[in-house]
């Protein structure tokens, strides 16, 4: 049987995308885990994983001088568009984009690009199963390669496992770490808040799984505290014939969950079981539909 990648996604930051991913992964029976959001990585917070790997992540080139044959004529300051050439002739490896202009213009041949850091990626072991991470340095741009990276691992670790779900908590938005974490995998969940930037990023992210063909299933979480927004996102879903899996009502529980760092379903299970999540992830395990 082909394993089953599901993939958790919000259009935007702060919906409760990671609290609903880490609820999850209690109820799967046979999973891999797999934290996408490089740029801000805190499922590890509530899944308490113990590290087993750690290694860096060479996601890019940037330049690299020797200034044994730097002759510092400046060609390379003057030549540098985004300005990671400093008026000492050093390199801003926050600014270099690796384009090799500078080396191209060098007339003593001293520059050159070499592989960068830019990240760590980790493998750890949680009490539901094996865990790939990473986390990405400030401003640097490569996180779909590293989600890629991620991905590509936990997908490896559960086949010779034999796991048969790979649960993946995807980033917010729509950017390239968010497609990166997207393609191929067998099902997106998406999650939404009743707001207007909810609706509107609800929005765009659906219209990016539509592109790539893949299922999509809805939670609208603290769904109780505007109806009438609620209302309006049930309609979307209804229009558009995206079905709504789950929804979340405002509970404290949750909140206390997340500030002891626990596992909000099993911190509040009988609250989760009321609202139908043992049904929804039976659905979420079962092969996709046209409706799903």
């Amino acid at each position: 049987m082909a394993l089953n990648e599901i993939v958790v996604i919000s259009g935007k930051g702060g919906t409760g995308k990671t609290i609903l991913t880490a609820s999850l992964v209690p109820l799967l029976k046979k999973a891999a885990i797999a934290d996408c959001d490089v740029d801000a990585p805190d499922l590890h917070i509530l899944l308490a994983p113990k590290m087993v790997q750690k290694e860096s992540f060479l996601g890019t080139r940037k330049a690299v001088i020797d200034y044994n044959r730097c002759s510092r004529c400046r060609k390379c300051v003057d030549a540098c568009n985004f300005g990671a050439v400093s008026s000492d002739i050093e390199i801003i490896t926050t600014k270099c984009e690796g384009c090799g202009v500078c080396g191209y213009v060098c007339p003593e041949g001293a520059i050159s690009l070499q592989d960068a850091v830019v990240g760590e990626i980790y493998s750890s072991d949680t009490a539901y199963g094996r865990m790939v991470h990473a986390r990405l340095i400030p401003g640097e741009g490569t996180s779909g390669k590293l989600v890629a990276e991620v991905r590509r691992r936990a997908k490896r670790i559960a086949e010779e496992r034999g796991d048969k779900v790979l649960l993946i908590d995807g980033s917010p938005g729509i950017g390239c770490n968010v497609i990166s974490s997207l393609t191929g995998v067998s099902r997106a969940v998406i999650v939404t808040e009743p707001t207007m930037s909810g609706l509107h990023d609800l929005d765009r992210v659906y219209r990016v799984t539509r592109k790539l063909s893949l299922p999509a299933i809805v939670v609208i979480n603290k769904f109780d505290i505007l109806p009438a927004m609620t209302e309006k996102i049930v309609q979307y879903c209804e229009k558009n014939h995206i079905p709504v899996g789950l929804k979340i009502p405002f509970h404290r529980g949750i909140v206390d969950a997340v500030v002891n760092r626990n596992i909000p379903y099993l911190y509040n299970r009988r609250f989760f079981d009321t609202i139908g999540i043992t049904d929804f992830v039976a659905r979420l395990c079962s092969v996709p539909d046209d409706g799903d």
